[in-house]
């Protein structure tokens, strides 16, 4: 029997009979040549019906064929060196599945809510196929790598009873007979487990009721959040600089193809993949914005606009490294040699994307952290819990989370984070 084979595998089998099942995204017909623009989930690329090489019932039925109509085809596959792909199959016979017309999401151009209104189907579109793709090589090269770092995964709950940060940007829901959030971070609990397994990670989705209407936020969205005992702080930037620099080697790897539908340059991202990224101090990156005539003042925290600036002096992601305490939470270690100042740092991606990333080493001590807590204005009752951490084998750690969507935004080069996961929620979109 002829092979049933993806398109992506097209390579594997040129001069060869194959079968495939795809849908039709276009047509065109030229004469006695039907030229069928094809997608299985894998790849796109083109089939040729010619009408001297099939039957008359096949070359109706695909002159007949409306977009994202479903068949099966046979046909031999050659190398098209005109194509993004690099190959296009010579189709022999056609077997229609469904066939109907009126398909709502057109190869003319729609506006954004349009396209997020019928998301369901946009998503089998060439682009957002490109940045689903390129999210699920970065979610394997994530879970790989820390795998590979002796690290475990470690599932915090999506259900909170208090906040790292406190409840003003969560929702709020009623648990029976208790108040609950939705969390905004697995931090608190990530600690947890790495006092019980020395490096975790969290890695799932997240709630913030932060009404912003900026391209960079999403109301749920994935966080990846490891924690490690024994650790100091510049011992997680040289983790969090391996990281990025392994993940975007794995996209280099595997989504070139994808990258090319995207029209996004690979080699903007090859610094990245080399790794030796700048720590710039929170004090000299202040007098980058001063220096450049921005209105910025030491203690202020930075803003999108002040953080895409900043980045656009870089060709890979950088650290920005030490923040004042006043603009940080309560959880985060000073730094011994400026009680005024957290050990923590964010790491920014370049080409003006600002923040991807930030950690810090975390308060070891039970009683500092303790007073820190109740500066923060927040109810000692709620995080009896976490403070036990400190009064139970207490050791050195730190953590960091990555956006993973801000990560997928930035190395596909988008506009928004809402085309980075599959379903965007924002404040004002819901459905579907």
């Amino acid at each position: 029997m002829t092979e049933l084979i993806s398109i992506k595998d097209s390579s594997k089998y040129v001069g060869e009979e194959v079968r495939m099942h795809v849908w039709l995204t276009d047509k065109r017909s030229s004469g006695k040549i039907i030229f069928l623009q094809l997608r299985d989930g894998t790849a796109f690329f083109q089939g040729v019906v010619r009408k001297e090489n099939v039957s008359e019932e096949v070359f109706a039925a695909a002159k007949s064929l409306y977009q994202e109509a479903s068949f099966y085809i046979t046909g031999t596959v050659h190398e098209d060196t005109r194509s993004h792909f690099g190959y296009e199959i010579q189709i022999s016979d056609l077997e229609v599945v469904t066939n109907n017309e009126g398909y709502p999401v057109t190869n003319k151009e729609h506006g954004v809510d349009f396209l997020l209104d019928h998301r369901h189907l946009w998503l089998r579109s060439r682009r957002p196929f490109a940045i689903m793709q390129i999210r699920n090589t970065l979610f394997k090269a994530t879970v790989d790598f820390f795998e590979k770092e002796g690290f475990i995964k470690f599932d915090a709950p999506f259900f909170v009873h208090s906040a790292p940060e406190g409840t003003t940007e969560l929702f709020h829901t009623e648990y029976f007979d208790h108040d609950a959030y939705l969390s905004q971070s697995g931090q608190l609990y990530g600690e947890v487990g790495a006092e019980a397994f020395g490096k975790i990670f969290t890695f799932g989705p997240t709630f913030r009721a932060e009404e912003s209407k900026t391209r960079r936020h999403l109301t749920e969205f994935w966080m990846m959040e490891p924690e490690m005992a024994w650790m100091h702080q510049d011992e997680s930037l040289d983790i969090q600089e391996r990281l990025l620099a392994y993940i975007t080697g794995q996209v280099l790897e595997k989504n070139l193809y994808e990258l090319k539908l995207l029209g996004r340059d690979p080699e903007k991202l090859r610094p990245t993949a080399e790794g030796n990224f700048t720590r710039l101090s929170y004090d000299d990156a202040v007098k980058m914005l001063q220096d450049a005539g921005r209105d910025f003042k030491w203690g202020d925290d930075f803003g999108a606009p002040d953080e895409a600036f900043i980045s656009e002096q870089f060709d890979r992601p950088f650290f920005i490294v030490n923040y004042p305490t006043a603009i940080k939470p309560f959880y985060m270690k000073k730094n011994p040699e400026n009680p005024k100042e957290y050990l923590c740092a964010d790491v920014l991606a370049p080409e003006g994307y600002g923040e991807i990333m930030g950690g810090s080493e975390r308060e070891s001590d039970y009683e500092t952290l303790k007073s820190q807590i109740e500066e923060a204005g927040l109810n000692l009752d709620d995080y009896e819990w976490y403070l036990d951490l400190r009064k139970f084998g207490s050791v050195p750690h730190s953590g960091f989370g990555m956006g993973f969507e801000r990560v997928i935004a930035w190395i596909c080069n988008l506009d928004h984070v809402r085309e980075a996961i599959p379903f965007p929620r924002t404040i004002n979109r819901l459905r579907p």
